[in-house]
């Protein structure tokens, strides 16, 4: 597949409003599913659906830690993609809306 292929595919992962959040949403750190689930309240398929395909788009990488398996960006090589990122809003909020919950969250 060449450069142009690459990047027609990557833009259509990137219209997608969810697929965007989430984008964000690691740009401020890694997270787990659940963690996710939880800002979005969304079903944890869905948002497992979203992660698959940007994992196979070579957005997001995951490793595994016990039971969870956490998710974080992979576009070091992708520069069109960090610019994208430059211009998604921050979700710094929702992060630390997050972080106000864990006390009840089950990912801790």
């Amino acid at each position: 597949m060449d450069k142009l292929d690459t990047m027609a595919e990557t833009f259509k992962l990137l219209g997608d409003k969810s697929r965007l959040t989430i984008l964000g949403l690691l740009k401020e750190r890694e997270l787990c599913v659940c963690n996710i689930v939880d800002i979005l309240q969304m079903s944890q398929p869905s948002i497992s659906q979203h992660l698959r395909k940007m994992k196979a788009g070579g957005l997001v990488s995951e490793i595994r830690r016990g039971k969870w398996t956490y998710y974080s960006l992979t576009i070091e090589d992708k520069p069109y993609v960090k610019d994208v990122l430059n211009h998604i809003p921050s979700q710094a909020a929702m992060i630390d809306w997050l972080d106000q919950q864990t006390a009840a969250s089950v990912c801790d």
